[in-house]
């Protein structure tokens, strides 16, 4: 789940570097960092209230699965992209070891997205 989520964020790092919602508040003008998104959208009211809501609605939706199932290998999975597994047993464990691994190396590349994103203060690709 970790690993799922990690991926997303890498996205939702580099994405806002190059297309934005509509609204001025939401425009490059007025904040043309993604870093600094959360500072300057935190006083706008419900922002983060409705990140908090649907967040909470997607994981109540889905946590049901996981004590029923009562196994800790189906935590974050949502049941996206089950048709796109290969039928056999063998080709399913390989292709969850492939997103387990894939997983780890984008935590460890958000991690150092953001961390540079942080010292060079500039849009992706983060360069001097």
């Amino acid at each position: 789940k970790h690993g799922r989520i990690a991926m997303l964020a890498w996205v939702g790092l580099v994405v806002p570097d190059f297309v934005r919602i509509p609204g001025e508040r939401y425009s490059f003008e007025s904040c043309p960092l993604t870093i600094d998104a959360h500072d300057k959208l935190n006083g706008a009211v419900g922002v983060n209230f409705q990140i908090l809501f649907w967040i909470t609605i997607v994981e109540l939706c889905c946590a049901k699965k996981v004590y029923e199932w009562n196994s800790l290998e189906t935590a974050g999975d949502y049941g996206f992209g089950v048709q796109f597994l290969p039928k056999d047993e063998e080709g399913q464990k390989q292709m969850r070891m492939k997103e387990l691994k894939n997983g780890r190396l984008a935590m460890v590349a958000f991690g150092g997205a953001i961390t540079q994103a942080v010292i060079t203060r500039h849009p992706f690709p983060w360069l001097f």
